[in-house]
């Protein structure tokens, strides 16, 4: 799985179920890395969404604890298992990549199982925020692959940064299977 994600310097990733900005060239970057894969959000994210609708051009998976949820385009998972069991059922082949988008619980869930991580991030601290993820340049398990040069729109500087987990700390990189890992 890949994580990717808009974050300001301090891990900061929303505001009241928003992303912290929009940055235009920063979402074109999000849809052609996504376009054709499948890709992991949870209900908040969904709703943060213009028109809460399934991006087109991705299998988009919600997880969501309501068992009764339904939404034209999206395949709803109910558990970790339930997802990793619909992972196996739809991509088998493992062909299509499998994007982790947010929000803050779902990656708090599924990040031991992501192997590389897309972050953009603003090279700021937003004071406004409510939502967060944990800190991969904090974290020994993840290490940086790739550094792109600052960008800025409208006054916000950021940059792309490619992170991986170091192959020895990774219990369950690459893999739907559970074997009883979960």
């Amino acid at each position: 799985m890949i994580l990717m994600l808009t974050a300001d310097e301090n891990w900061n990733i929303g505001l009241k179920g928003k992303m912290l900005i929009d940055l235009k060239e920063d979402l074109k970057r999000f849809k052609k890395k996504t376009m054709g894969n499948i890709i992991i959000m949870g209900r908040n994210t969904l709703e943060a969404v213009p028109g809460q609708k399934a991006l087109p051009g991705r299998i988009n998976m919600v997880m969501t604890r309501n068992k009764d949820f339904k939404k034209e385009g999206i395949t709803p998972v109910n558990s970790i298992k339930d997802l990793f069991e619909t992972l196996e059922e739809i991509n088998s082949d493992g062909k299509k990549e499998v994007f982790v988008i947010g929000g803050e619980s779902i990656v708090k869930q599924l990040l031991k199982y992501c192997d590389k991580a897309y972050i953009t991030k603003i090279l700021k601290d937003f004071k406004d925020h409510d939502t967060s993820i944990p800190s991969l340049d904090k974290d020994d398990d993840w290490f940086i692959v790739k550094e792109g040069h600052i960008i800025e729109q409208e006054g916000v500087k950021y940059k792309y940064v490619e992170y991986k987990r170091k192959k020895d700390k990774g219990q369950y990189l690459n893999t739907y299977k559970f074997n009883n890992k979960i």
